[in-house]
This record gives C-alpha cells, sequence and structure tokens, in this order.
C-alpha cells in the first residue's frame, strides 16, 4: 500500500469567493469547484478551498510549501500587491534552522510557510 498524496481542507475566512482570487493570484489554478468548496493546485501542491469561517481554527493553522527559491517568491508576491489587493501579510524572506521562508498569512488567518 502506498500513500499518494495529501490533500487539507483549508479555510476560506468570511468571503470564499476573494479567498479564491487571492490563491488564483498566488498562481494556483482551481482544478474543480463543487460550490462550498474548491480544489486548488499549483506544481503538483494540491489542497481544498472550503467555505468555512471558524477564526479560532484559521489562526491555529499552519502549511509549509516547499519552494525552489523563497527570494523569487517575495519578489513575485510583493510585485503582484498581494498584501495590498487582498489585506494579507507577508513577510520578508527569513533564516529559520530548516531554511529560508517567506510566511504568508492570508484572509482567513492560516499561516502558509514557503519554505526554500
Amino acid at each position: 500500500m502506498q500513500f499518494l498524496s495529501l490533500e487539507p481542507f483549508i479555510p476560506s475566512g468570511a468571503n470564499f469567493q476573494l479567498a479564491k482570487q487571492f490563491f488564483l493570484a498566488l498562481g494556483f489554478s482551481i482544478t474543480w469547484d463543487a460550490g462550498d468548496m474548491a480544489g486548488f493546485e499549483r506544481d503538483g501542491c494540491k489542497f481544498i478551498l472550503q467555505n468555512y469561517n471558524e477564526k479560532s481554527f484559521a489562526e491555529n493553522l499552519m502549511l509549509s510549501v516547499k519552494v525552489d527559491s523563497a527570494e523569487d517568491f517575495w519578489k513575485f508576491v510583493t510585485e503582484q500587491k498581494l498584501s495590498e489587493k487582498f489585506d494579507v501579510k507577508i513577510s520578508k524572506p527569513i533564516r529559520q534552522p530548516y531554511g529560508i521562508e517567506v510566511n504568508v498569512i492570508d484572509m482567513a488567518g492560516v499561516c502558509w510557510h514557503f519554505v526554500e
């Protein structure tokens, strides 16, 4: 038996449509849409965005996404002005013991660690 993938359900926060637009702007594509849930994918990384707004849950959820260059990712999100367009928080690249990371806190409060 082999595990083939891991696709977490991610809460959208108060505005499901805006959350979908944010993840599209990050470069993900929608692979399916079932109304209150939508599948997202980029470069084999997948998740399911759920129309769910539970602040305490979202603010305690963190995901780690491996990237080939944290600096290039940071340049991409800052040049796209995603912080201003979507009211999300984006850190500068930070060196951690496990690599260089850029943190993005989305509209729901989920912390995404983009790690090189």
